[in-house]
């Protein structure tokens, strides 16, 4: 018989379910029955209580547990004869006016909304693109000699410099009282390297072992310390010890420290130029891919369905609660977070949810097992036993499925670059990067 679904609003429709009284009673004597086989009550043998006594017991849990599993079943059925794409979970109540022999419910739910993607060649996408030139290369090689510095101390009469590392004992007040983590003893920190507020890198910068100077020190409105952020504090420091710093030549030794396999210095230089263009590569697909969902969120058409947009909701404050109590928050579980503050992000990851699975079924650009194997092997690249980690992907499913998704976004960003307008942007390695003034 065909089903009759009512149209509510844009995306929420209703089912009226019936069910025969006689099937559900049937199923719960079924498994009362079953029940009683081995159901342990005070006086009575196992497997020897009478039903009677197991239908007083629990015939109420047992014919809750049926009606919901027959509910269910039988929404599930008409569902799928209307062939409907449910959203989330349905809002099943109880309907009177049932026919004699018949109990009937009220199924509430949303379906998925038709997805319409406007004309892809009308938009216009930046696509960016980036070299690794020799001057990346030479930062890097820079980086890496400093991660492996050694530090020797300074003569009586040597004044502290950028790139020193220097022990102090500071202590700072405001409005003449010592605050909460202004007073240390034999810190230390390296000059010139961002590590500390720069007015107090300013008064250290040219004092030599053994001397003090005053300064003021104003926080900025923005400093993670909140009892201090934008106030000013009078700071008293003292240098106890200057260390100046000694990098590594770039030589063969350095190479072979590194555990490059051709130990040159070539070798060491063409390695880290091929672990820079895979960042990069990485690196412009973030991009790109990102530029290419705008332009897809700015094509589509579409209502959003509310259960989808709730349940990611509940994602995102469950996550940032997970993210409270890894950072240690007292009662991170408890802590009041208004789900309003996600309400844009949960619907948009939910728009681009349903615009790139519509895309992927209209054009086939599932992701194929050869694109998998080939971006784990280049993730698993970089490491030290390529094989170990290619193994430790495929041996979680969930681990490969992100790994899928990210093939997916991949093909997505190709297939509509393909069809839009694109313009190409070069872009620094720096700006690319992130490392621009």
């Amino acid at each position: 018989m065909a089903v009759n679904v009512e149209t509510l609003e844009k995306l929420e429709r209703k089912i009226t379910l019936t069910l025969p009284v006689t099937t559900i009673q049937s199923e719960v004597d079924a498994r009362l029955k079953r029940l009683a086989r081995t159901v342990k009550l005070d006086g009575f043998r196992p497997g020897k209580v009478p039903l009677s006594v197991v239908a007083q017991r629990y015939g109420y849990s047992v014919q809750y547990e049926v009606l919901n599993d027959k509910v269910g079943e039988a929404f599930s059925a008409a569902a799928n004869e209307a062939q409907l794409r449910v959203a989330g979970q349905p809002r099943i109540t109880e309907k009177e006016g049932a026919a004699e022999g018949q109990v009937a419910f009220d199924a509430v739910f949303e379906v998925f909304p038709e997805v319409k993607i406007g004309d892809l060649s009308t938009a216009e996408i930046e696509k960016l693109s980036a070299e690794v030139d020799d001057a990346a290369i030479d930062r890097t090689l820079e980086i890496l000699r400093k991660q492996r510095r050694t530090f020797a101390q300074r003569p009586a009469d040597g004044a502290a410099q950028d790139g020193d590392r220097v022990t102090v004992d500071f202590e700072g007040k405001i409005d003449g009282e010592v605050f909460q983590g202004g007073q240390a003893s034999d810190f230390q920190f390296l000059v010139g390297e961002g590590q500390m507020l720069k007015e107090f890198e300013d008064a250290v910068r040219g004092l030599k072992a053994g001397e003090s100077k005053t300064f003021p020190l104003s926080f900025p409105e923005d400093y993670h310390g909140k009892d201090v952020a934008g106030k000013q504090a009078d700071f008293l420091v003292t240098v106890k010890k200057i260390e100046a710093a000694s990098l590594p030549e770039v030589d063969e030794a350095f190479a072979q420290s590194l555990g490059i396999p051709e130990a040159t210095v070539d070798g060491l230089r063409a390695d880290i130029r091929k672990n820079l263009e895979r960042e990069v590569k990485f690196r412009l697909q973030a991009r790109n891919k990102q530029a290419v969902l705008d332009a897809l969120s700015a094509q589509a058409e579409l209502d959003l369905p509310n259960a989808s947009v709730q349940s990611e909701l509940e994602r995102l404050v469950e996550g940032a609660r997970a993210d409270l109590k890894q950072r240690g928050i007292k009662d991170a579980d408890k802590a009041p977070i208004p789900e309003d503050i996600f309400r844009p992000q949960a619907e948009r990851r939910v728009r681009l949810g349903l615009v790139v699975a519509e895309l992927v079924r209209a054009n086939e650009l599932q992701a194929k097992p050869e694109q998998v194997k080939a971006h784990v092997e280049e993730l698993a690249a970089s490491y030290e036993k390529p094989a170990d980690v290619v193994r430790w992907y495929y041996g979680d499913a969930q681990r490969l499925a992100e790994v899928e998704a990210v093939v997916i976004e991949n093909n997505v960003t190709d297939f509509v670059l393909g069809k839009a307008k694109v313009v190409d942007k070069a872009v620094s390695f720096e700006e690319l990067m992130g490392q621009q003034a």
